[in-house]
């Protein structure tokens, strides 16, 4: 007990708070020196390369146009567009989600469905024109589980005063 009698108050804080850190320190770098490498089986490896090398075994969508334009229309008019779709890969589509640029431009879509190689489907989009004068163009990004993993489809016009 003499020994921390002869010690001052701030220095004992130091030495107690020099030890802490190198304590953390010391245990931040064991941490960080394990290889996150030899987490990964090297079988979910070779099974992952051979499916992402294999683009040809992968869905597609192919529209029959991916721009629409809509010409002229009187602001407050609601423009409505199908774009056909058709699943021409070789296993089953499916679209995660449709996001458009803005709020008034609405997609439906089939959401989590399973499109079969060779099937069709549709994407309406609508596009409120309310307050939007002058030229527009607004695009949809559709997710999906094909190559690429996205895809944008368009609508663009020009929206007149009343």
């Amino acid at each position: 007990m003499k020994l921390f009698n002869n010690i001052k108050r701030t220095d004992f804080k130091s030495f107690l708070s020099f030890f802490v850190v190198a304590f953390l320190v010391t245990f931040f770098i064991k941490s960080c020196n394990i290889d996150p490498s030899k987490k990964i089986k090297p079988e979910n490896l070779t099974a992952a390369e051979q499916r992402s090398s294999d683009v040809s075994s992968f869905p597609e969508i192919s529209f029959d146009f991916e721009t629409y334009n809509y010409g002229e229309v009187v602001d407050g008019d609601l423009v409505e567009v199908d774009f056909n779709f058709t699943n021409s890969g070789k296993s089953d589509l499916i679209i995660f989600n449709a996001s458009a640029s803005c709020g008034c431009t609405v997609p439906e879509y089939p959401k989590n469905e399973n499109i079969k190689p060779g099937d069709t489907g549709t994407i309406k989009v609508m596009f409120d024109t309310a307050n939007k004068p002058g030229k527009q163009m607004k695009t949809v990004t559709l997710s999906t589980n094909t190559s690429a993993g996205k895809k944008i489809i368009r609508i663009n016009g020009f929206v007149l005063n009343k």
